[in-house]
């Protein structure tokens, strides 16, 4: 960190209520140029087509110029590229991929802002924080579950935010801290620059492109004021118990030790998200009663074993551990493994003719990929059950492209042992990391 931005995060964490009037002089050559650096370099190009590996040989030259353009204030931004990805639903997420200049002006911007709101941001706030991850969000929260009163969780999503986003309310929230004209006329003009898709140019009231580099920032400033400090208050004066929240992005999950209050909580969270032009996804919203107590409680009233939820790629189970007492299981969503499994059934028939070798190395990477994330305590068991199915769909390749006699499965296992990672814990338990990371 420079020297100008450590001035900044102090300023800013000495002063919660202090607006910064001077903040683009820290958007220097060497910041854009680390911004820069800081991009894939394999990602798809915006609109003017052009890519990482095309900027970087005139990369001096090309900064200088763009951060003249900026400095003077005819900077433009270009509208982003439309495209669709398949969620695990079947449903079409549409993403909005910006040209390779305005990501590099929105991850300088993006650093500079960071400066500021790190020291606001509250603590169950996890979504593309920097230094934070997926998995101290689901740490935070097993931790949670296990040690508050906690016997009925809210699993709300928040339907369409991005595309939903207010931009009026927007602005008055990022001049809450900050005053420079010059950085508040970058935010309009990335935000008013719109969508191509198609050829066809388009633009919306609402809404701000997901897949930019700067949208998450701007979503977390959003949701920072609309419901992290509204939520931080309400269980502070209007609950009686226990109240826990872990947000990442739009996907929030809440715990509360009384059910009345989850249910006075629930209607009010609607009452204030309306005021901002949000609403809670119907089909996502659950309130559930989870906790330490469920499973007694349910069994007593004859109503099978407590209901589960998902977060973050985990179906969250309350259940017990080794020795009786109450613990939180995860285990991969089934849904995402089927459709990870189908993604990975369709790339192997591209590879059919592939020799072996080449076709191992690649599902090393993949099958080793998705343990990285999903090789948490208590999972292996669905770790088994992915690479087994990967093991049989490679078979059924292998047998499809020869018609000579059929390959064994005493063959193939061996060619599996050869290639294939075999499934263990990357992950220490949720209590000992989260601890280690909040040593208070």
């Amino acid at each position: 960190m420079s020297q100008g931005l450590a001035s900044v995060r102090k300023a800013a964490r000495k002063d919660k209520k202090v607006q910064f009037t001077a903040l683009l002089h820290h958007v220097t050559v060497d910041q854009l140029r680390e911004s820069f650096y800081a991009l894939k370099r394999k990602a798809a190009p915006g609109v003017d087509g052009i890519t990482w590996q095309e900027y970087e040989p005139g990369l001096q030259e090309s900064l200088i110029d763009l951060h003249s353009r900026v400095h003077r204030g005819v900077y433009r931004a270009k509208p982003s590229r439309r495209v669709y990805i398949e969620k695990a639903d079947g449903r079409q997420r549409p993403l909005g991929i910006a040209t390779l200049e305005d990501k590099i002006v929105q991850q300088a911007v993006v650093t500079v802002l960071n400066q500021i709101y790190e020291e606001d941001f509250l603590g169950f706030s996890y979504g593309f924080r920097p230094g934070r991850s997926q998995h101290q969000a689901l740490d935070a929260l097993s931790y949670a579950l296990r040690y508050k009163k906690v016997n009925y969780v809210l699993d709300a999503d928040i339907r369409g935010f991005f595309d939903n986003l207010d931009k009026s309310w927007l602005t008055k929230f990022v001049e809450h801290r900050v005053a420079d004209p010059r950085i508040l006329r970058l935010i309009q003009k990335w935000l008013s620059a719109g969508v191509m898709e198609e050829g066809i140019w388009s633009d919306s009231q609402t809404g701000t492109p997901q897949g930019s580099v700067a949208s998450p920032m701007l979503a977390n400033i959003y949701l920072h004021y609309v419901f992290d400090l509204w939520m931080d208050k309400w269980r502070k004066q209007c609950a009686q118990g226990d109240v826990i929240a872990v947000r990442y992005a739009d996907d929030i999950v809440l715990g509360f030790q009384h059910r009345a209050e989850a249910e006075r909580f629930l209607k009010d969270l609607q009452e204030r998200l309306s005021k901002f032009g949000l609403e809670l996804h119907p089909d996502k919203m659950r309130l559930i009663e989870f906790g330490r107590s469920a499973q007694q409680n349910r069994a007593r009233r004859g109503e099978g074993k407590p209901e589960t939820f998902d977060f973050l790629g985990f179906t969250h189970i309350s259940g017990k551990g080794r020795y009786g007492r109450f613990a939180i299981r995860r285990m991969t969503i089934r849904k995402r493994m089927r459709a990870k499994l189908r993604e990975i059934k369709r790339q192997l028939r591209t590879r059919m003719h592939d020799a072996v070798p080449d076709t191992g190395k690649w599902l090393r990477a993949v099958v080793q990929g998705h343990f990285n994330y999903y090789a948490v305590p208590g999972n292996l068991d669905s770790l088994g059950v992915f690479r087994e199915c990967v093991i049989g769909m490679w078979r059924h390749i292998l047998c499809r492209r020869s018609q000579k006699r059929q390959l064994t499965w005493e063959r193939m296992l061996a060619i599996a042992k050869r290639w294939l990672p075999r499934p263990r814990v990357l992950h220490p338990h949720p209590e000992q990391r989260f601890v280690a990371n909040h040593p208070r």
